[in-house]
């Protein structure tokens, strides 16, 4: 009986250091590789796509509109995400798998806001296509150094890449950004990446990242981060080299404010300010 109670422990301990809210397991890289489906915004934010562009943002990464029964299927084994967002024949909604009160309206299964009669309505959008070219990793080391695709070479275009930081529940994250070069424009608009102080790209925004300069340091206010690489069709750079380190948190309460700002170091910070 002790055994038992102690692997169940362990097993709690393990959950939690890999993203376990509010009782759900996630794991988006594993959740899209399985189902093959996943959520896309637009590159200017939430709610940003009308029909049309949402068929075409998933055509242009090499798939199509994900059906009612591909984002069902990909719910039923952990896909979760409180965005509406555009599927095949023009329908919206999105999928739940645990209830909440601030997202689903208290139930599971797929939020249905039914086939839209206006096109030109701005949501999200779900795509699928198992054929993807993936790149990207999880990462549970204390620390380590991951690179873009084909560094010190140039990287390709049409990537989609996702790196999953999780430590140990009660640690932080330090990122630090080793070397740094993504085609540049005004608003990071074509090539960039994407910080997340969260288990996925939809909350915990910190910043997004383009140009040859160097990203100041990011530290977590928790165990889990996400960062999110897309490049598009043309132009490519000489791609980054990132290392993280595992830190503990503040031992005094006051520390607490200081925490994310010691040295060469920010939160929240990026391109586009403070969000």
């Amino acid at each position: 009986m002790i055994v038992l109670i102690c692997f169940f422990v362990l097993l709690w301990n393990e959950a939690q250091s890999w993203g376990f809210k509010n009782g759900v397991l996630h794991n988006s890289i594993w959740l899209e590789r399985a189902a093959g489906v996943y959520h896309r915004e637009a590159r200017a934010g939430k709610y940003q796509l009308t029909y049309a562009e949402a068929k075409a943002v998933c055509e242009y990464e090499g798939g199509q509109l994900a059906t009612y029964q591909q984002l069902e299927a990909a719910r039923k084994i952990g896909f979760h995400v409180c965005a509406a967002g555009w599927m095949a024949k023009g329908r919206v909604g999105y999928p739940i798998v645990k209830a909440g009160s601030s997202c689903g309206f208290g139930k599971t299964g797929i939020v249905d806001y039914g086939i839209r009669l206006n096109r030109s309505e701005r949501w999200d959008v779900y795509c699928y296509n198992p054929h993807a070219k993936e790149c990207g990793g999880i990462f549970t080391d204390a620390k380590h150094i991951f690179k873009s695709p084909g560094y010190p070479n140039e990287y390709e275009n049409k990537l989609i890449c996702y790196w999953h930081i999780r430590l140990k529940y009660g640690q932080r994250i330090h990122l630090q950004f080793l070397d740094f070069d993504v085609e540049d424009d005004t608003a990071c608009m074509a090539d960039f990446l994407e910080v997340y102080d969260s288990y996925d790209d939809i909350t915990g925004f910190v910043g997004r990242y383009c140009g040859d300069e160097l990203p100041d340091d990011i530290i977590s206010t928790g165990n889990l981060m996400t960062l999110k690489f897309l490049s598009d069709a043309s132009v490519t750079a000489g791609g980054f080299q990132i290392k993280y380190v595992a830190v503990d948190p503040p031992s005094k309460p006051n520390d607490e404010k200081n925490a994310t700002s010691q040295g060469n170091t920010n939160f929240l910070s990026g391109k586009f300010g403070i969000m």
